[in-house]
């Protein structure tokens, strides 16, 4: 379980598998993490981003906007939360984009424990 702090840890989630949303924000409110989920890249770029603690949980592959873009607007526009970019398919050149814009790529099939772990890593860095 993870460590209570006076401001909630809150995980933003973002995909447009609603089965997967509501899966996965039952895992982290099982960990007692504040989570807020979203269904699209644009829906991210309109969305106020909670205080840290906070990390963003973003699908890279969407009908419009990927997550690997919106991720790039948020961070030109200077939100520095720590973020996991998770795909079913990470070439090389994908890792080094979103590792140069601070997040960590997670491939799929997602293993709750790693996922868990990751998310736990970027909310420690926040903290």
């Amino acid at each position: 379980m993870l460590k209570r702090s006076p401001t909630p840890q809150t995980v933003v989630l973002v995909d447009d598998d609603a089965a997967l949303l509501a899966s996965m924000r039952f895992m982290l409110e099982l960990e007692g993490l504040a989570v807020e989920t979203l269904d699209s890249a644009e829906a991210l770029l309109d969305h106020p981003l909670p205080p840290a603690p906070a990390c963003l949980v973003l699908d890279q592959h969407f009908e419009g906007l990927s997550g690997l873009d919106a991720l790039r607007r948020l961070r030109e526009r200077g939100a520095t939360l720590p973020a996991l970019l998770i795909t079913s398919r990470a070439p090389p050149l994908m890792r080094d984009e979103a590792a140069s814009l601070g997040a960590v790529v997670v491939e799929k099939p997602l293993l709750g424990d790693g996922l868990l772990a990751e998310i736990r890593a970027a909310l420690a860095v926040e903290s």
